[in-house]
């Protein structure tokens, strides 16, 4: 038991440091060679967690091959984008201007049930109403209606709006995160100030403490657990 917990923990390990180099993108949006290589690792890593008998480094080392080798094609990606075209294809204009491309739609296998779907999802229900509907070569459906269709901007209104500031969170359920004080140019002297102002002992009795860059302050206080 205590073998097999461990050879689970170094793949699991292995798997997130993986995922980590590989970077955020590959999480979000995969593309078909990204796919290719997540089905492959996953597969892997499961042969040794399957059969203790098998030594632990047959499920690591081709896990490390092919992290270098989605990392090799990634650069080369970003160096030839015929290359990338080659093995990725390209984004495909699924609706132009109000009408479908019906040869567009069948080289892609996309059905009228499945581009409905994706344009629900986007909250549009009138096609008529869409200038250009790309697939992306992800996989997902990326609509940009007619500028008379969208909603006006606060500058086409000639509305003046202030900028929207980005709060940094002080307080994370009760932990004080002091690089982020550290950030905004303030010190625990002043957050201890600020909670000593609002009545609050303690950090711990924070669940959420936040400061955007005009000094406004948001503040939940913890609950009771039953």
């Amino acid at each position: 038991m205590a073998i097999i917990t461990l050879r689970t923990l170094i793949i699991y390990l292995a798997l997130l440091l993986s995922m980590r180099i590989m970077g955020k993108r590959q999480i979000g949006e995969l593309e078909i060679s990204e796919l290719v290589t997540a089905v492959l690792i996953a597969d892997f890593a499961a042969i040794p967690l399957q059969d203790i008998g098998i030594p632990l480094i047959n499920g690591l080392i081709p896990l490390v091959l092919l992290l270098c080798f989605e990392i090799l094609l990634t650069g080369a990606f970003t160096k030839s984008v015929r290359f990338r075209q080659l093995l990725c294809g390209t984004p495909s204009v699924l609706v132009h201007r109000g009408t479908i491309d019906q040869a567009q739609m069948r080289k892609n296998r996309f059905t009228l049930d499945e581009l409905y779907e994706e344009l629900r999802q986007q909250g549009v229900t009138d096609i008529s109403t869409i200038e250009y509907a790309i697939l992306e070569t992800s996989g997902a459906l990326n609509v940009i209606l007619f500028p008379s269709e969208q909603p006006p901007t606060c500058a086409q209104l000639g509305i003046d709006t202030p900028s929207a500031c980005y709060p940094t969170i002080i307080i994370n359920e009760g932990r004080i995160l002091s690089g982020n004080l550290t950030l905004l140019g303030l010190d625990e002297a002043w957050l201890r100030q600020q909670l000593k102002s609002r009545k609050i002992k303690s950090a711990q009795d924070v669940y959420l403490f936040s400061v955007d860059e005009l000094g406004n302050i948001y503040l939940a206080m913890r609950e009771v657990a039953p």
